[in-house]
């Protein structure tokens, strides 16, 4: 444990330990943190050493929040980037939560934005303070002393941030230190390499699939083949037979075997014998589940907007089509799929994992326990993805490995889900249809725009209507005479999840699909008709780059064609254009993506345009070939990347991005580049065969 000064552990609280994964870059060598380090705050420590630790409070799974808020910080700091590590915060309630949800947790692209005040204020604390010790030391006024990369200096007087660390620490914070113009910004805005690049390249990073402990054992876990199934009973005489178990068990969840490696562990599971009952299963397939809800947004829903009289507008036009969209239920499958650790020790016990919800989950972990939340310690991993399937919101997964742990108290347990129990785990983007009505006037100008949304809620535990049922709907972009927007809240077996992007990811195909075909029908192009209907000048703006960036308008080879699509989400303004050929499968063939955002100030625009480019992979090949399907009996039919097909390298298309400069404070980067591209490509498809494709993936039957 790294000590902490006895005049800062009010920070801590009673959240356990202040975790030592620790990461430096460049020269900066890892070395054990002095006994007093000055940690005038609960994000920043400097040791005598010279280096300085930023905690993060924000999993990290690849979207890059070590290395942005490390920059914040830094910045305001004027450290040097070399002399930077991360280390990841306790699970702290008080200290650490992010301040859009009241808790601590990741999601909805809000960790830059719900940190940046936060992390600019710590880091400009500690400046003011070592520069107040140098002035002291120095006999010399503190407005008059410069600091610039680790150095502060005055005239022929110099000092490292180690140097001046001890003589710190007696500095008084001050509430409301001075923060730097964006003019004066020398790390934000600049293409840093994230800090954690170097230890995932050379294997030193720890998942936690890397935790090894003494006398560990590995548990797999068996769950029913139908949502909502129960166990009636289980034959394990098989499976216990297998070398290497040493244990099967039944709990809430299934079957769990336990062994002494991950092999003999599966190998075990699949010698189980178990019956089940499928009296209260989810037996309904996914064609059953289409076919209700297709229904259901026949009707109008439950109104959660509308502008004008759209009945009238609709019964005035020139001409009107009518449409209905088809999106499926989709698994998040992140490389690393779901695991954790868990050792108990006296009274107390340790908790290993990429946790997405950091208190909620070590709580949820301690009362399977059944040990005090400060008997718990949280070693926070780095995590292999998550697309949203971290952020239980029932902590199901750490209530799981909490349990299983319980069943076996002789021992650290290693609980893992395979591929399988993820792609066929639930908590999947549910399904939806929307229908949609719209109408142009003899001009070719729309008039009116009806939309209605069946779906079920991403949140299991949410009731009645929330955003992402709907949000990003049409309205939400654009401004049409007359408009409205209802949703039909449906409900089955099958639990559900936020998927990356969330309501976005079906809302804005749907819009931006439903456009371009009206755009066409009343003779607009596609670019000016959006500008034409976009509410505000940053929506207008990215629209703009994107069609300059991409030369729309221009020469387009006689075999491909090119789509735009712009979406709004979380803050964030995106547009993209697709080009698009017919490949040899018959499925569009994507050889290039042009996008522009606007993310506000762009804190490092190198992990931007990455989050643009896997949005821009990850929404594609999901559209062209991802669905989960649900057969006879409601059986997932898909249990790896053999069927349940992802995106291959070969297929990613050469990406261009544009980032719109602006003073505005930062939006979220991990979600917005994901919405357009679904129908820019769509866009793209229609021009080149004179089909909009109206269910998704596009290699679905119905679209061959």
């Amino acid at each position: 444990m790294n000590a902490i000064p006895s005049n800062r552990r009010e920070f801590l609280g009673a959240s356990g330990l202040v975790l030592g994964l620790s990461l430096t870059i460049g020269k900066a060598a890892a070395a054990a943190t002095p006994a007093k380090p000055f940690q005038p705050n609960a994000f920043v420590r400097i040791s005598p050493d010279n280096l300085v630790t930023v905690i993060i409070k924000h999993v990290e799974f690849g979207q890059g929040p070590s290395t942005g808020l490390t920059t914040i910080l830094a910045d305001e700091l004027d450290a040097d980037w070399g002399q930077m590590r991360i280390e990841f915060s306790p699970a702290n309630d008080p200290l650490y939560k992010n301040l859009a949800f009241g808790t601590m947790g990741t999601g909805g692209s809000t960790a830059m934005a719900n940190s940046w005040m936060q992390m600019r204020n710590a880091g400009a604390a500690a400046r003011a303070m070592l520069v107040a010790a140098a002035a002291k030391r120095w006999g010399v006024p503190a407005a008059d002393i410069a600091v610039s990369k680790g150095v502060v200096s005055h005239g022929a007087h110099k000092a490292s941030f180690g140097e001046l660390a001890e003589a710190a620490s007696a500095i008084a914070v001050p509430e409301k230190p001075p923060l730097k113009t964006p003019e004066q910004f020398t790390l934000i805005g600049t293409d840093l390499p994230k800090i954690d690049s170097i230890a995932k390249s050379n294997g030193s990073a720890t998942f936690t699939m890397d935790i090894a402990r003494p006398g560990m054992v590995t548990s797999v876990i068996l769950h029913p083949p139908a949502f909502g199934a129960t166990l009636i009973s289980v034959d394990d005489s098989a499976a216990l037979a297998v070398p290497g178990v040493v244990a099967v068990k039944t709990v809430p969840q299934g079957v769990v075997v336990y062994a002494k490696d991950s092999f003999a562990a599966m190998k075990g599971r699949s010698a189980l014998k178990p019956q089940w009952d499928f009296a209260k299963a989810e037996t309904r397939s996914s064609e059953d589940l289409f076919r209700s809800y297709a229904e259901a947004a026949k009707g109008p829903g439950k109104e959660v907007g509308k502008t004008g009289d759209v009945a009238a507008a609709l019964a005035g036009a020139a001409k009107t089509i009518d449409a209905t969209y088809y999106f499926p239920f989709l698994a998040h499958a992140p490389m690393e799929p779901l695991d954790a650790v868990i050792e108990r020790k006296g009274d107390g016990a340790t908790l290993w994992m990429g946790s997405q919800f950091q208190v909620g989950e070590t709580k949820a972990v301690a009362k399977a326990l059944g040990i005090p939340f400060e008997k718990m310690t949280l070693a926070q991993q780095f995590a292999g993805g998550s697309f949203g399937r971290r952020a239980q919101p029932d902590s199901g997964f750490a209530v799981e490995a909490g349990t299983v742990a319980a069943a076996y108290p002789g021992a650290p347990v290693k609980h893992f889900w395979t591929r399988e129990n993820d792609i066929r785990g639930g908590r999947y983007r549910p399904i939806a249809v929307h229908r949609l009505r719209g109408g142009i006037d003899a001009s070719g100008a729309i008039v009116g725009w009806d939309q209605t949304i069946a779906i079920q809620p991403f949140s299991p535990q949410q009731a009645g209507v929330d955003d992402g049922m709907h949000e990003g709907a049409g309205p939400d972009d654009y401004a049409f005479p007359a408009d409205r927007v209802g949703v039909v809240r449906m409900d089955n077996g099958v639990p559900t999840l936020w998927w990356r992007s969330v309501g976005h990811t079906h809302t804005a195909y749907a819009t931006e699909a439903f456009l371009d075909d009206l755009l066409a029908a009343g003779g607009k192009d596609a670019v000016q008709g959006r500008l034409d209907l976009a509410k505000d000048a940053r929506a207008k703006a990215v629209i703009n780059r994107v069609a300059e960036l991409s030369g729309w308008g221009g020469g387009v080879p006689g075999d491909r064609a090119r789509g735009i699509a712009f979406h709004k989400s979380f803050g964030t303004y995106v547009a993209q254009v697709a080009e698009v050929s017919k490949g040899a499968d018959g499925l569009p063939r994507v050889h290039k993506v042009w996008c522009a955002v606007d993310c506000g100030i762009a804190i490092n625009p190198n992990i931007i345009r990455a989050q643009m480019e896997g949005g821009i992979g990850y929404g594609l090949g999901h559209a062209l070939y991802a669905e989960l399907v649900l057969g006879e009996g409601g059986r997932v039919a898909q249990g790896n990347f053999d069927t349940y097909r992802s995106l291959r390298i070969g297929e990613m298309p050469a990406v261009e991005v544009a980032i719109i400069k602006s003073g505005a404070d930062p939006t979220g980067v991990g979600e917005p580049g994901l919405p357009p591209i679904a129908p820019a490509v769509a866009n793209a498809w229609r021009k080149l065969t004179g089909k909009s494709v109206r269910r998704l993936p596009f290699a679905h039957r119905e679209n061959a």
